[in-house]
């Protein structure tokens, strides 16, 4: 059977959302810059580049029950242009204040995307596909990290912050005609697919709503009040406050070797999302071949916690060694990805599925301001970086011993009965 969602879906999503990171993340690599322009010192540049997420809450489930009941290609086409603008706002700042609240601004824009694309894929893959369907569309983080550090490395070497902010914040305005023309929201309106996979799609998918369609009338409040919701928020905010940490900061720990030029931070920036990539991947491919959720989350926290922290205990001794342990430990919180996202619509009612996929990644994603900030702060009161990694360590095992408090997915139960 042709699988044809999978090259023209899930390309068109990547690259969307990679957009989206690399607009939220490129001041990784420009906060050493921008913070002497904007004089903030390290707690305000952490501040600063975290403060997008509590921006971020703003449409997590408003984005989800749009997505859900109205439509997800044109809540992200309306997003598309509004986060386009912010972005290009932040490299026409002046004050570390108006830097605030334009990062501020752009995490409201971006923030329905996430739960939007979430839904729209679970309307185009069945549970037995849908980690891989997750994965490979995130890999649009580890992505926009890879393919933007050497060109960001070259504009700022060649230029400054501000013209990296503008330029690549102008990317979505291009890439909306692409969203629009490619993108349906369910195979009943797509012209392009065949008819035999049209129908085994719908018949597919009714089928698993049918199983979760009897809680359909469950409050949406008791929904997103259910222990699994919450013990997934706990365990995103690990995951987030982990993969940002070390996301914002890994440049200018980079940078601290005397010896590294901008561009060689840009080029070793790109080594363990290179790695995660891979991690990803096979992750998640491995979980749909098992279908099995919770162990492949908690196998990538682990990863991630156990890494890092021998990364911390080997730094005075090793750079080298020091740096390679935590390209894989920065692998681990990103592995998890593709079978977290895959637990809420296996295990939750369909049409309460968007909006709690919102509530997670809305609290969970304040680990994004979290962990820089806390990154930030110890590193102005240590004058290094080894308590700060420390505490994101433990985080991410912190948030591996949670998931044994998850409900098994009924992909799960499956397997088992098998």
């Amino acid at each position: 059977m042709p699988q044809q969602r999978w090259v023209r879906l899930i390309p068109v999503a990547f690259i969307m959302y990679t957009i989206a990171y690399i607009d939220r993340t490129n001041i990784s690599l420009a906060l050493q810059y921008l913070s002497r322009d904007l004089h903030m010192n390290s707690t305000q540049a952490g501040d600063a580049a975290g403060v997008f997420f509590w921006g971020y809450i703003a449409l997590q489930i408003p984005g989800g029950y749009l997505a859900s009941h109205w439509s997800a290609k044109r809540f992200v086409a309306i997003l598309l242009v509004a986060w386009g603008g912010c972005a290009v706002g932040c490299g026409l700042v002046h004050t570390g204040r108006e830097f605030w609240v334009m990062r501020l601004l752009l995490g409201v824009a971006e923030g329905g995307v996430w739960p939007a694309t979430l839904v729209l894929l679970s309307h185009w893959f069945p549970r037995a596909e849908r980690a891989r369907a997750n994965a490979l569309w995130m890999l649009c983080l580890p992505a926009a990290v890879i393919f933007s550090s050497p060109l960001s490395g070259w504009i700022l070497a060649r230029w400054n912050w501000r013209v990296l902010l503008i330029a690549e914040g102008a990317l979505p305005f291009l890439w909306l005609v692409i969203w629009l023309w490619f993108i349906d929201d369910h195979p009943r309106q797509a012209g392009w697919i065949s008819r035999e996979e049209r129908e085994y799609l719908e018949t597919t998918l009714a089928g698993e709503r049918s199983e979760l369609g009897h809680t359909d009338r469950e409050p949406y409040w008791r929904v997103l009040l259910r222990p699994q919701v919450l013990v997934l928020v706990a365990i995103y905010l690990m995951l987030t406050s982990g993969n940002y940490g070390y996301l914002f900061w890994l440049p200018t720990v980079l940078a601290s070797f005397k010896t590294l030029s901008t561009q060689a931070v840009s080029i070793l920036f790109m080594v363990p999302y290179i790695l995660t990539a891979i991690g990803m991947v096979l992750n998640a491919r491995h979980s749909d071949l098992q279908g099995e959720r919770r162990g492949h989350v908690a196998l990538g926290l682990a990863v991630g916690g156990v890494f890092i922290l021998a990364s911390v205990l080997e730094s005075g001794r090793s750079p080298v060694l020091s740096f390679a342990l935590l390209c894989i430990g920065g692998t681990g919180g990103y592995a998890a990805l593709g079978p977290f996202w895959a637990i809420p619509t296996e295990t939750l009612p369909p049409r309460a599925a968007g909006s709690a996929m919102g509530l997670i990644n809305a609290i969970g994603n304040l680990g994004g301001y979290f962990g820089p900030l806390v990154v930030g702060y110890l590193n102005t009161r240590t004058g290094n970086f080894v308590y700060a990694f420390s505490v994101l360590s433990g985080g991410l095992l912190a948030g591996a011993a949670m998931t044994a408090l998850l409900h098994r997915s009924r992909a799960t139960k499956r397997a088992e009965s098998s």
